[in-house]
């Protein structure tokens, strides 16, 4: 049922206390479930507002957004802001770990601020697999107006979601996890939710267009491609960065990049070619660059690309840099400008792992199986309540040991500097996602990470973002300043492993318990689990 008036009014009034008065944008989406065809075969999808992919988020640096969403599907639901910092708040963050789910037929009003950020990110569905049903789209904040982007204002910017997909529905994905299964190798690739020749774009020769371009995808690395066409990166996540040029770029699962592409070709159509990476089978598929003025349907084959040559990826990937000389909002000055002459406090070294569980497959970090508690975790933080978790229960290091089913919890001190190293010693490229934050990119290499390791690093310009990969057989160092205070998701984005256990929270904790370092719990939070019964605060 839908927020009674006067709920809503003191929810807005609320939000405008903590503000100051910044722009609202209101949104009401309907989630349900509808048929779809993407790659030619009738499968179950998840609708908003009738739309797969969902309908595209557009705001500005600071703006409020109120979106409502009601949840039409028979089972409870929930969306994640993949990129949004939620800045001391992340009762908003949608993940299970930190939000009640919507039931069915109800609804529940997301209060997001994007405080402090700019750039290109998505949301999708967070529980039950839902990600392969569909259920994502696009979110874009741009900069304030007085506020000086690095690039000319280009003629058109266009939302690219990319991601691999199944025939299958995705409740038969999911019924085949719980059976303790891997996952199959998939079908095909999406652009913005279409097979083959689906995705179209109309641009007019001679102009400038920017393309966000997204990997909502469940597992696979994919790159993209532009017929006879330069891609300028602009912007990373967040970041605005050196602005190199590309014929092929590298997307891995979970990340976000802006590219700028001049259409200084003849007048015809072009491919737009994605396709997979450091697989065998490669799978492709292509989308149509139109320009207006096209005389001609495409000429030529699409673009070949890169298919599984690592080194190539490790020199792209090490190319992508700070802009240091660009304007743009940053919730910490000091360390988004001068990280590199801040010492570290701590090291964590995460060591992600495949194997069975009581004869099913699971995934762990450090040996720890993550699973879901019956009482989101930050409800129970709030409401101390015993029993639901126990922080440090996944270690700082990896283990060697066995894998195992926990809760898993990482305790971290707000305000802390801290060093973070993603070592991969399996034979798959790795994607890690961390809620709630940016961190930036000091190193990546192959083999096992060490202190001589750090020789290597960036400490001047590393890009600063919230998705990073991990090589086959290789590291991936991050510095990380734990300034927002919260139950955080550090997850892979690697569907299937995030869904069994690849994933752990990480509770940046205040002992002031001050509203300066984290908001009270929302007036509108629902409740569930062991927190069922309790009280917000009044309305």
């Amino acid at each position: 049922m839908p927020l009674k008036i006067a709920a809503l009014l003191s929810l807005i009034f609320f939000a405008s206390v903590i503000t100051a008065e910044d722009p609202y944008r209101f949104f009401t989406w309907n989630v349900t479930y509808g048929d779809i065809y993407p790659l030619g075969v009738k499968q179950q999808g998840i609708l908003i507002n009738g739309q797969f992919p969902g309908p595209d988020i557009h705001s500005v640096t600071n703006d409020n957004l109120i979106i409502n969403v009601f949840n039409s599907l028979p089972e409870p639901f929930l969306i994640s802001w993949s990129g949004v910092q939620q800045r001391r708040n992340s009762w908003e963050d949608g993940v299970y770990g930190t939000t009640c789910p919507i039931p069915p037929g109800r609804n529940f009003t997301y209060i997001i601020q994007v405080k402090d950020q700019i750039g290109s990110f998505f949301y999708f569905p967070s529980l039950a697999f839902h990600k392969a049903a569909g259920g994502f789209g696009g979110i874009r904040i741009l900069s304030r107006p007085r506020i000086p982007v690095p690039f000319p204002d280009p003629a058109g910017d266009f939302t690219v979601l990319i991601g691999d997909w199944y025939k299958a529905n995705h409740t038969d994905l999911r019924a085949k996890l719980d059976r303790g299964k891997k996952l199959p190798f998939p079908d095909g690739i999406l652009i913005n939710g279409r097979g083959p020749n689906g995705a179209y774009f109309t641009v007019e020769q001679g102009k400038t267009y920017r393309f966000r371009i997204s990997n909502v995808g469940l597992e696979n690395s994919l790159n993209i491609r532009f017929q006879n066409h330069k891609m300028t990166l602009v912007e990373v996540e967040g970041t605005h960065t050196v602005q190199n040029s590309f014929s092929s770029l590298d997307v891995h699962v979970g990340q976000s990049y802006s590219v700028l592409v001049t259409m200084d070709q003849p007048g015809l159509d072009y491919n737009i070619a994605v396709s997979t990476r450091f697989t065998n089978p490669v799978l492709s598929t292509t989308g149509i660059l139109h320009y207006s003025n096209s005389v001609g349907r495409i000429s030529g084959p699409p673009p070949g690309g890169p298919t599984i040559q690592i080194d190539w990826s490790l020199n792209q990937a090490r190319s992508i840099r700070t802009n240091l000389t660009a304007s743009g909002p940053r919730p910490n000055p000091q360390g988004s400008y001068h990280y590199g002459m801040i010492n570290t406090s701590r090291t964590i070294v995460l060591a992600n792992s495949a194997g069975l569980v009581d004869g099913k497959q699971r995934y762990a970090v450090n040996s720890v199986s993550f699973v879901p508690a019956d009482t989101p975790l930050k409800l129970a933080d709030n409401f101390k309540i015993g029993g639901v978790f126990r922080v440090g229960s996944v270690s700082d290091r990896p283990t060697g040991g066995g894998i195992y089913k926990d809760t898993s919890v990482m305790g971290a001190d707000f305000r802390a500097f801290i060093e973070i190293v993603f070592q991969n010693d399996e034979d798959i490229v790795q994607s890690w996602h961390l809620d709630g934050y940016s961190f930036f990119v000091v190193g990546m290499d192959g083999g096992t990470w060490n202190t001589g390791s750090r020789k290597s690093y960036n400490l001047r310009d590393a890009v600063s973002r919230s998705t990073t990969q991990v090589y086959p057989k290789s590291w991936t160092a991050i510095y990380l300043a734990l300034d927002n205070v919260g139950m955080w998701n550090l997850r892979s984005e690697f569907w299937g492993r995030q869904y069994l256990g690849q994933q752990f929270y990480l509770r940046v904790y205040s002992p002031v318990e001050s509203i300066r370092d984290e908001y009270p719990i929302p007036r509108n939070a629902r409740l569930c689990g062991r927190a069922s019964g309790r009280h917000t605060r009044p309305l």
